[in-house]
C-alpha cells in the first residue's frame, strides 16, 4: 500500500505532530508499505529531521518530498504544494493529514478528492474547546472558507484519545472519529543508557535533583504554571532545580520574569531544545517529568518520560487518564498549587517514585508502541476504503 503523509512542516521544534508523523511512517514502512512525507522546510530543518530520526527503527525506508521554506504567497496559495501533490498522491491508497489549520492540508484535502484517494486528519488537539478559544474568529472563517468541508469529507478523524474525540463534538463533525493514539519504539529504549550524562552536561551539584520539563516554550505548555509551582515547593526541597528543555515558542520571558521575581534563577537550567540520545539522559537523571499543560493531544514527552522510568505530574488537561490508572505518576488540576502538591509527593517519597517508574515504562510497552499502532492506522485505512 502507498501511504501519503502530509504536514506543514518537517522543523522538529514545531513539536509532537514532526515527530509522530516520522515514527508513524518509519512503523508503517517497516510493516512492507511504500510510505511518503510531503513538507516544507529549509535545509536546516531537514537536517534537523533527519538527525532526530537516526535513531528511529526504518526511518531510512521512508521517501520524502519536501519543499522549499514557503514565502507568504505559497502560505496561501500552496502553488509548489499543489503542484507536489498532484504528483505524488494520485497513486496514493491513502492519505494521511497531520494538523488543520495550515492551507497545504485542505490543498492535499482537495487534490486527494480530485484523485479519488482516501483520507483521513488527525488534528493533533487542535479541535477541543480550548484551541478553538485560540483566535476564534479566524478559525470560524477558515472553517467556512474550505477547511469544515476537509474535516466533514475525511474517511475518519483521527483522534488521539477518548477525551480529544469527545471534545470535538460542538463542531459537529460529519466524518466518525477514530482512536489512534501515539506511541514509542521500544528500540529506542532498550537498553536504557546509564545515569548521570545530563547531569554532567549541566554540570548538577551532587547531591542535587531536579524536575524535568521538556516541550516547547510555549504558553499553552503552562510554563507559567510550572514557574509558580516551583516556587511554592522551593524552600521545602531546597536540593530541587528545574530544567526547562525546548525551543522558545513565546512564553520563555514571561517565565524568567517570574523566576527572577521569586529569586531562583540559580536553580532553574534552560537548555534550549534536545534531541536523540540528550533527550533520554535529560530523561532518566530527572527526578520527576512535568507537563503542566493547558491543552495536549497526545503528548509524546509524556510517552517518552513513561518509557524512561521516570514517574510524571501532569494536569488533567493533558489527556492521558492512564497515567493515574496505572500509576505511573499524578495528575492533577490545571493550577499552580495542584501541581505543587503533585511534585511534592513524587519528591518525598523515593520508593513510590520509583514504582511510578517501573509502572509507566510497563504501561507503555504494552499499549503504547508504535509498530502496534502503525497495524492499528493500517486496519483503519483498509476499513475507510
Amino acid at each position: 500500500m502507498k501511504i501519503v503523509h502530509v504536514i506543514s512542516h518537517i522543523d522538529p521544534k514545531n513539536g509532537g505532530p514532526q515527530a509522530v508523523v516520522m515514527r508513524i511512517a518509519a512503523a508503517q514502512s517497516a510493516l512492507g508499505h511504500d510510505v511518503h512525507i510531503v513538507s516544507y522546510g529549509d535545509g536546516e530543518a531537514r537536517d534537523q529531521a533527519f538527525e532526530a530520526g537516526r535513531a528511529i527503527p526504518d526511518f531510512s525506508r521512508i521517501h520524502w518530498h519536501v519543499l522549499p521554506e514557503p514565502g507568504l504567497t505559497e502560505k496561501l496559495f500552496c502553488f509548489d504544494g499543489r503542484k507536489l501533490l498532484r504528483k505524488v498522491l494520485p497513486s496514493a491508497a491513502f492519505v494521511h493529514l497531520h494538523g488543520v489549520w495550515e492551507p497545504i492540508l485542505p490543498c492535499a484535502a482537495a487534490v486527494a478528492r480530485s484523485a479519488g484517494v482516501p483520507y483521513c486528519l488527525c488534528p493533533a488537539g487542535m479541535l477541543d474547546k480550548w484551541s478553538m478559544q485560540q483566535r476564534p474568529l479566524k478559525k470560524r472563517l477558515a472553517l467556512a472558507l474550505g477547511y469544515k468541508r476537509m474535516l466533514d469529507e475525511a474517511k475518519f478523524i483521527h483522534a488521539l484519545n477518548v477525551d480529544e474525540a469527545d471534545l470535538m463534538a460542538p463542531l459537529a463533525l460529519k466524518a466518525p472519529k477514530v482512536i489512534i493514539p501515539n506511541g514509542v519504539f521500544p528500540q529506542e529504549f532498550d537498553p536504557l543508557p546509564d545515569a548521570g550524562a545530563f547531569r554532567d552536561k549541566i554540570a548538577l551539584r551532587d547531591g542535587r535533583r531536579y524536575i524535568l520539563f521538556l516541550s516547547r516554550l510555549h504558553f499553552k505548555k503552562g510554563l507559567d504554571i510550572l514557574a509558580r509551582a516551583f516556587h511554592l515547593i522551593a524552600d521545602k526541597y531546597p536540593d530541587v532545580d528545574l530544567v526547562v528543555a525546548g525551543p522558545a515558542a513565546g512564553a520563555e520571558d514571561e517565565f524568567m520574569s517570574l523566576i527572577r521575581q521569586f529569586a531562583l534563577e540559580d536553580r532553574v537550567h534552560l537548555t534550549g531544545p534536545i534531541y536523540g540520545q540528550a533527550k533520554l539522559d535529560a530523561f532518566i537523571d530527572a527526578a520527576c517529568f512535568c507537563l503542566p499543560s493547558r491543552q495536549e493531544g497526545f503528548s509524546i514527552a509524556i510517552t517518552e518520560a513513561l518509557a524512561c522510568e521516570t514517574p510524571v505530574v501532569i494536569t488533567d488537561a493533558c489527556h492521558f487518564p492512564e497515567v493515574a490508572t496505572a500509576e505511573a505518576g499524578l495528575v492533577v488540576p490545571l493550577d499552580p498549587s495542584a501541581v505543587a502538591k503533585g511534585l511534592a509527593a513524587v519528591l518525598r517519597d523515593h520508593s513510590m517514585a520509583q514504582q511510578m517508574g517501573k509502572n509507566g515504562r510497563r504501561l507503555v510497552m504494552e499499549h503504547f508502541t508504535w509498530p502496534a499502532i502503525a497495524e492499528l492506522a493500517i486496519r483503519n485505512y483498509d476499513v475507510a476504503v
